[in-house]
């Protein structure tokens, strides 16, 4: 236990800002479970409407330097997959193109022939006189 008393109302100090700290933290896990739970509920229109609160919670722990804006790019982005891949799987009755009926089958044609291209030939070097064979040519 610190004897100086600044060093006692720092020990008091930071552990005020331990917890706000961990209040926010919380907060942030506690609204993306939310909107996890939304997306497996498949209640898709409520979590496309809480987005924006997640992400105003998570960019102010960004912001406060609780989370690094990295970590909080991450979380939102990840977050907007999960919606946006629950939105895209969910197949919409009024998207759906309608059956084509008396449809004419399309005209036979015969497969047309690969065109087979010829490799470059390889371009050879000229080999190149040893340093030994030029000490004896001079």
């Amino acid at each position: 236990m610190p004897n100086i008393k600044s060093a006692k109302k720092r020990v008091l100090v930071n552990d005020k800002k331990t917890e706000q700290n961990k209040a926010i933290r919380s907060a942030v896990r506690t609204e993306i479970k939310k909107l996890e739970l939304l997306i497996k509920e498949n209640k898709l229109d409520e979590a496309k409407a809480a987005l924006p609160g997640a992400f105003a919670i998570i960019d102010s722990a960004c912001s406060k330097n609780i989370i690094h804006a990295n970590n909080a790019a991450n979380k939102k982005a990840k977050l907007a997959k999960k919606i946006d891949a629950a939105i895209n799987s969910v197949p919409s009755t009024a998207e759906q193109p309608a059956p084509v009926v008396n449809a004419e089958p399309a005209e036979e044609t015969a497969p047309a022939t690969p065109v087979v291209e010829e490799a470059p030939a390889k371009k050879t070097r000229k080999p190149r006189a040893k340093k030994a064979d030029t000490e004896k040519a001079e």
